[in-house]
C-alpha cells in the first residue's frame, strides 16, 4: 500500500486546488451559510461531496472519455448544468427584501426550513452538472494515475476526494455561519442572494460557453 502514498498525495494536492478555487459550489455554499442557515448550507455541502462519487464512478467506468470525446455528450451535460445554474441564479435574483427585522430571528428560522428539504439536491446538482468537474476527473484519472494502480487503490482516492470535498465545505459553512457574520450579513440578505445570482449567471454563462479542451 506504501508504493501509492507519492500518487495519493499528488491526486490529494491537485484536488484540493481544484475544490478551494471559487466556483458555482462555494457561491452556493456560502449564500445557504449566510441567508438559509448552518443545517441548509452543512447539507448542501455533503451534497457536493457525495457528487464526487458521481464523478469518481463513471470516470473508473470510461463513462467520462466518452463525454470528453463525443460533441453531443458534452454538450448534454454543459446545456443542462448551464440551465439549472440559470435557475438558481433566477431565484436569487428575484429575491425580495425580508419584512421582518433579521436580528429578530436565527439564522434559517424561516427561509431555512424549506432551504434544507432541497439544499442537498442543491449541492448535488450543482457539482454533478457541472463539465468542467468532469473534465477535472478525466484528466486525473487520465494522466495523474498510473493504469497499473489497481481500481481498489483509485475507487479509494475517490472515496477520500469526496469526503475532503464535503470536509472543505462543511468548514466554509461553520466559518461563514458565526453569529457576528450571520447579523452581519442578513440585515443585506436580498443584496447577498442578488449578488450570488449574478455570479451564478456568469458562471452560467461561462459554462454554456465551455468547450471539450
Amino acid at each position: 500500500m506504501s508504493t501509492y502514498w507519492p500518487e495519493f498525495l499528488m491526486v490529494a494536492a491537485a484536488h484540493l486546488m481544484a475544490v478551494a478555487s471559487p466556483g458555482p459550489d462555494f457561491a452556493i455554499v456560502l449564500r445557504q451559510s449566510l441567508l438559509a442557515g448552518r443545517r441548509a448550507a452543512l447539507l448542501t455541502s455533503v451534497g457536493i461531496g457525495t457528487a464526487i462519487l458521481v464523478h469518481v464512478a463513471y470516470s473508473l467506468l470510461g463513462i467520462g472519455i466518452m463525454i470528453r470525446s463525443s460533441d453531443a455528450a458534452f454538450s448534454v451535460v454543459k446545456w443542462a448544468g448551464a440551465a439549472y445554474l440559470l435557475y438558481l441564479a433566477f431565484r436569487c435574483l428575484t429575491a425580495k427584501p425580508a419584512v421582518e427585522d433579521p436580528a429578530m430571528a436565527p439564522p434559517g428560522a424561516e427561509e431555512g426550513r424549506g432551504a434544507r428539504r432541497g439544499a442537498f439536491l442543491t449541492g448535488f446538482i450543482t457539482n454533478v452538472l457541472n463539465p468542467k468537474a468532469t473534465l477535472f476527473f478525466l484528466a486525473l484519472f487520465s494522466a495523474g494515475i498510473s493504469q497499473q494502480t489497481p481500481r481498489w487503490v483509485v475507487a479509494g482516492y475517490g472515496v477520500w476526494m469526496a469526503f475532503a470535498t464535503a470536509a472543505w465545505f462543511c468548514l466554509v459553512s461553520i466559518i461563514f455561519t458565526q453569529a457576528s457574520a450571520v447579523l452581519r450579513f442578513r440585515r443585506h440578505a436580498h443584496w447577498i442572494d442578488r449578488g450570488t445570482g449574478v455570479v451564478l449567471l456568469l458562471f452560467a454563462v461561462k459554462l454554456a460557453l465551455a468547450a471539450r479542451s
